[in-house]
């Protein structure tokens, strides 16, 4: 074993959306910084080979193969398994995990991992998410409230370029937006009649996305095409990722050192200090092993995996792992349950048309138990959603020939509309990861186990995502209005939260108001590993200004010799 010592200010794991901003904000202010990530690096615009082919281009076109399937079968699970972003997911020969129950983990081991892959669409928490727990009798209390989050929401959304609408809602408070990605005349209409037949209770919005509308030259992203090829890699700065936006400006201050093919196994303890030193990396090409120090360490590693270097370091002093003196390390793991909805017909368009490839569509906010609403359980959820019109694939079954069937297919078909649910999952306790000791990944490493499963509040749940997707068609004069109920394991949304909760209490959280761990101050943790709760919105907005602001506030700690 080659053991060499190399200190930095600060060491950030991880180089996706949370870690690419933890490099920003720390090199911006003035320190120097080590960034380790365990997978490749994939340099901006030179290493997106797929992000100007069409479907034709692959020789398959762009459906997984029989081999792939094999390969990758949590994957193929869903939609990722594909020939245009193959080689852009976890290698689940290399790094398999343990299903206790089903979980649906969908990696990125890549420089910006799922930074590049991410849908984009970006909301904040409104205030009774902070206060929701305390409330219901829920898992713990939020340490921070809307108003702590508040100005940091305002700094990500202009630093990564939110397009939406401020529609004045409580419910989905407004932010600091580009113009927004426009909805097309059919939802226009279905808005308008929406608003109607509920008396202004129900509301269909202009998606809130990461996409520029607008260029942003200082960052030198000149702003989104319509092509909808994000999860390809974007040549034109269109989507924010830690490519385009995060690691640029983190680079050009000259204070970060990016390191790839590095796996962190554990955040190195110093019992005397009660503080962490630095961290032990295993380099995945060469299998050395390396140290190196600082002053402050930010695990971004993704949820799981953050929490998986927790559980592996310190457990000469706690057998749990750093993190693991309150019994929730690993625990309550939350996503958010999805593949419940509906669709239909829309008349009465027939003479309308659009151009492009939208990267947004529409998004009604939570109504349920909001206000007066009262249910049979607990929490909510919003829709997603867009109408369009059909395309010549729709004639490809039939088996009509001449000159009537070409005309027919250079004529659009019917406009539709559909939207699904995405609901919020309570923390539980019951819900865990944990290091499963006899298996180990490619490196020799316990892998991770999952013990995951809804419970009654979300089952209850999925029944009204279903009825009232229905009745929102319905009553805005949509035809032939069909539900669904899908599969779904959790993991699927890849919105996995929870396992490292940030509390008030260190006998009954991992990290306190500032994301520090309790039983090592100068350790943070940014990614959804923090997350005390779900609310029923995509999160990542959430997890930008929550380590925007734990990063400052750890430099400010540093300059008084806090840390």
């Amino acid at each position: 074993m080659t053991v060499a010592q190399n200190h930095y200010d600060a060491i950030v794991v991880g180089s996706g959306i949370s870690g690419g901003w933890a490099a920003k904000e720390l090199t911006e202010k003035g320190l120097k910084v080590l960034m380790l990530e365990r997978g490749r690096p994939i340099e901006h615009i030179k290493d997106y080979p797929n992000a100007f082919k069409e479907a034709w281009d692959y020789p398959h076109r762009d459906k997984p193969t029989n081999q792939m399937k094999k390969d990758y079968p949590v994957l193929s699970r869903d939609y990722p398994l594909n020939e245009s972003t193959f080689g852009m997911w976890a290698n689940e020969q290399e790094s398999p995990y343990t299903e206790v129950k089903r979980y649906d983990w969908f990696r990125g081991y890549h420089l910006g991992g799922r930074s590049l892959l991410w849908g984009r669409q970006s909301y904040r928490f409104n205030e009774l998410d902070f206060e929701a727990n305390l409330k219901d009798g829920i898992a713990v209390d939020w340490p921070i409230r809307y108003k702590d989050l508040a100005p940091w929401y305002d700094y990500a959304e202009r630093f990564a370029g939110i397009a939406g609408v401020r529609d004045g809602l409580d419910v989905l408070p407004d932010g600091q937006y580009l113009p927004p990605v426009p909805l097309n005349i059919v939802e226009q209409s279905v808005a308008a009649r929406l608003k109607k037949a509920f008396g202004g209770s129900r509301h269909m919005i202009h998606g809130r996305c990461a996409n520029i509308t607008q260029p942003k030259p200082e960052q030198n992203r000149v702003g989104c095409q319509y092509r909808n090829k994000c999860w390809l890699g974007c040549p034109f700065g269109g989507y924010f990722s830690t490519q385009s936006a995060t690691l640029p400006v983190a680079m050009k201050t000259g204070n970060l050192t990016v390191r790839p093919f590095s796996i962190v196994t554990q955040v190195l303890y110093d019992k005397n200090t009660k503080k962490a030193r630095g961290v032990e990396v295993l380099d995945s090409e060469t299998n050395m092993t390396y140290e190196f120090t600082s002053n402050i360490v930010f695990l971004n590693a993704s949820s799981f995996n953050s929490t998986w270097i927790l559980m592996n370091s310190a457990t000469d002093i706690w057998q749990g792992g750093l993190g693991s003196s309150s019994g929730e390390l690993g625990h309550n793991v939350m996503d958010h349950h999805l593949g419940v909805g509906a669709f239909g017909e829309v008349e009465g368009f027939d003479d309308k048309y659009y151009f492009g490839r939208r990267p947004s569509g529409f998004y009604i906010p939570r109504f349920r138990n909001w206000g007066s609403d009262k249910r049979d359980y607990l929490r909510g959820f919003g829709y997603q959603g867009s109408a369009s019109r059909q395309g010549w694939s729709r004639n490809v079954a039939e088996l009509s020939i001449g000159a009537d069937f070409k005309d027919a297919l250079t004529q659009p078909g019917p406009w539709s509309i559909g939207m699904g649910g995405f609901g919020e999952i309570l923390p539980d306790h019951s819900n865990r990861i944990f290091l499963d000791k006899n298996r180990k990944d490619k490196w020799g490493l316990p892998v991770l186990a999952m013990d995951v499963e809804l419970k009654a509040n979300e089952l209850k749940m999925r029944e009204d995502m279903k009825q009232d997707a229905i009745d929102i068609l319905q009553a805005a004069g949509v035809k032939n209005v069909q539900g669904y109920a899908g599969d779904y394991g959790p993991g699927m949304g890849i919105h996995e939260m929870g396992t490292a909760r940030m509390g008030r209490d260190p006998k009954t959280s991992v990290l306190n108001g500032n994301n520090q761990v309790w039983d090592a101050p100068n350790v943070f943790v940014t990614d959804g590993a923090c997350m005390t709760s779900a609310s029923c919105v995509n999160p990542s907005l959430t997890y930008m200004a929550l380590t925007a602001r734990a990063a400052n506030f750890a430099v400010e700690q540093l300059k008084k010799g806090e840390l």
